[in-house]
């Protein structure tokens, strides 16, 4: 039994600020409550007292000094330790984000800001790759009044107004940006500076709210993890065209390294995807002939980026091929007169063993080199006929540096390949191995530079000015006209190529540099005095010298046994096989992002090759959460 006045004390009036729909000012509602009233009773308490009919569903209690949703419904107030001081706000779920895509345009959404980042951008991708918005032909389908997109999701907007646009940015390329624009855009980066660049990663495990997104607030919409499965010309065009333009950025900005002779190489792919999108053939894929067409020129080249099989399974389960050859052989710590000494090789499973000839195979080999866990680089010049390949071996006290010398395309594309494949644990038996040898030789075919008889014909005549497909620090180098000579002539090489394909060709060039994939974190190691660069790649973590940028050593993920964070000192510490540990602490962004950089790639490596496997939220989360 209480009496009224018991009542009256076990109770206390809280204030709800309440986000009207149709007003834009917030108002406040004031209401009696219990610390025994769970949050469902609240709301429904505050719905009534609004008295307004609409449809509530999308509302949620927002606690703004504690920074969360109180989404658990069934909790009491005292179960979220909610009092009278407590500042609530009552508002949508969902709310306007702009965000800028690959492509340098901005789409604004309505995106869930209760849910974690994680679940967010999964839907966002699914309403942006949605099938419905594409036929089979990669076609967009839109309203055939006023050519917006079939979906009501989205509205496209310029970069500035806001005004709306076509949804044709979406799967097509853009025009080129103009040299002053470019210009305005690059910023000299050394490595260090790469490592701000990392800094801004949201947390996946957080919803929006919670880090501090505000409505219509503009977000970068990027890939993250440079895994890529399933790039099907005939569905993908979306995907394919986004990752194209992010990684034709990387190349214009010098967020990626690349030598002259390759960025000739993008400019001329570049220039030639420019060209087929504006026009109108290239963007009517009516026939089913055409798609088949498309299908047939590229089936190796899809089956390489999606990681895939062909046909041919026997190859895994034949008796493992080797190669065996003269090459040349270099290592820069030997004081050595000359550079390079030719030895017999003999690469077989994922190890290489040298002679001193051919007749001395039978015993014991100069060196045999493990390249399991190897960082491979290409050395190339295809101008000065230089085919070389430059291993960094992990050993116990760093890296073991090993450059050898191939004598022509052939050779080099099948040892390179082999090297490859090696380092990810794999033998030449594997059946990515002769598409890996193919793709190699199609990127030095496209280095190869031809006559300029008719180069010179077409320099007049070419329509698109030819700095608006290089860096700018490239552009400073040449002479227009020079520039747009070169251009042209790696140019000849794929003018044949559609459009697909070329884009293709541009991401599997982009893979091919030697930092693809590699995203940079400055960090002070445990016991170190001085502060090194962490690179996060795929498969392996690399520490590199913060001054000079020479990889000091390597660890495998394949050798990972544990790792956690120590949230109090912000420290990563993780544990590998043979008993080698490290910890570090991260300087150039929070450690959580790092952390979930390295659970993240981990997740990506156990997906199956099923392609109707569900997406597994709670593995993510359990290995990019931090936690033992």
């Amino acid at each position: 039994m209480l009496s009224s006045t018991d009542f009256a004390s076990a109770s206390w009036e809280l204030v709800v600020r309440v986000d009207h729909p149709n007003e834009e000012e917030q108002k406040d509602v004031t209401l009696r409550v219990a610390g025994d009233l769970h949050v469902g009773g609240l709301m429904l308490k505050l719905v009534e007292q609004i008295n307004i009919s609409q449809d509530w569903s999308d509302f949620a209690l927002w606690w703004e000094q504690k920074h969360c949703w109180l989404l658990k419904t069934h909790w009491t107030l005292d179960k979220y330790g909610v009092q009278a001081d407590a500042k609530l706000l009552f508002t949508p779920q969902h709310k306007m984000l702009r965000l800028r895509l690959p492509n340098v345009k901005t789409v604004r959404l309505r995106v869930s800001f209760s849910a974690v980042v994680f679940k967010a951008v999964s839907d966002i991708c699914k309403i942006l790759i949605s099938p419905g918005l594409y036929s089979r032909t990669m076609t967009p389908t839109y309203d055939p009044i006023n050519g917006t997109p079939a979906s009501s999701t989205m509205t496209w907007f310029s970069d500035s107004p806001l005004t709306e646009q076509n949804c044709s940015i979406l799967a097509f390329s853009q025009p080129p940006q103009s040299p002053e624009a470019l210009a305005d855009m690059y910023q000299p980066r050394s490595l260090v500076d790469k490592t701000k660049l990392n800094a801004g990663w949201l947390d996946s495990s957080r919803s929006l709210m919670e880090q501090g997104i505000q409505e219509d607030e503009q977000l970068l919409l990027r890939f993250k993890y440079y895994t890529f499965f399933d790039l099907n010309p005939k569905y993908d065009a979306v995907r394919i065209n986004q990752l194209y333009e992010q990684a034709r950025w990387a190349i214009l900005l010098e967020e990626i390294d690349c030598t002259e002779e390759e960025m000739m190489i993008f400019a001329a792919l570049q220039y030639h995807i420019s060209k087929l999108s504006l026009s109108a053939e290239t963007q009517d894929f009516t026939h089913e002939s055409e798609v088949d067409e498309v299908e047939a020129a590229l089936s190796n080249l899809e089956v390489t980026l999606e990681g895939g099989k062909m046909d041919n399974t026997l190859e895994d389960i034949t008796d493992i091929p080797q190669l065996a050859d003269n090459l040349k052989l270099f290592r820069p710590k030997k004081l050595i007169l000359k550079a390079f000494k030719q030895y017999w090789f003999i690469f077989k499973d994922t190890s290489i063993a040298y002679f001193k000839n051919k007749e001395l195979e039978q015993g014991e080999p100069v060196e045999k080199l493990n390249l399991r866990g190897c960082e491979v680089v290409p050395d190339v010049n295809v101008a000065e006929r230089k085919f070389g390949i430059k291993l960094l071996i992990p050993v116990a006290d760093g890296m073991n540096e090993v450059y050898l010398r191939c004598d022509h395309e052939n050779q080099y594309a099948q040892w390179m390949a082999a090297c490859i494949l090696a380092s990810k644990g794999k033998t030449m038996a594997d059946s990515s191995y002769q598409p890996e040898v193919l793709n190699i030789l199609s990127f030095l075919r496209m280095k190869n530079r031809n006559s300029a008889s008719q180069v010179a014909s077409n320099v007049e005549t070419m329509d698109i000015n030819p700095e608006c497909f290089v860096s700018h620090r490239c552009a400073k180098k040449h002479k227009s006209k020079q520039l747009a000579a070169r251009i042209l002539e790696a140019h000849q090489n794929v003018a044949q190529m559609p459009l697909v394909e070329a884009k293709l060709r541009f991401i599997q060039a982009w893979q091919s540099l030697p930092e693809f994939g590699l995203t940079y974190y400055l960090v002070r190691f445990k016991g170190s005095k001085k502060d090194d660069i962490l690179g996060v790649s795929y498969n392996r973590l690399i520490r590199i010298d913060a001054t000079t940028g020479i990889p000091i050593t390597t660890w495998r993920f394949t050798n990972m046994k544990q790792w956690n964070v120590n949230w109090e000192i912000r420290q990563v510490a993780i544990e590998f096989d043979q008993n080698v540990s490290i910890a570090f602490t991260c300087l150039s962004a929070d450690c959580k992002i790092v952390h979930e950089y390295i659970g993240g790639y981990i997740f990506l490596s156990t997906r199956s090759k099923d392609q109707n496997e569900t997406l597994d939220e709670d593995l993510f989360h359990k290995l990019t959460g931090g936690q033992d």
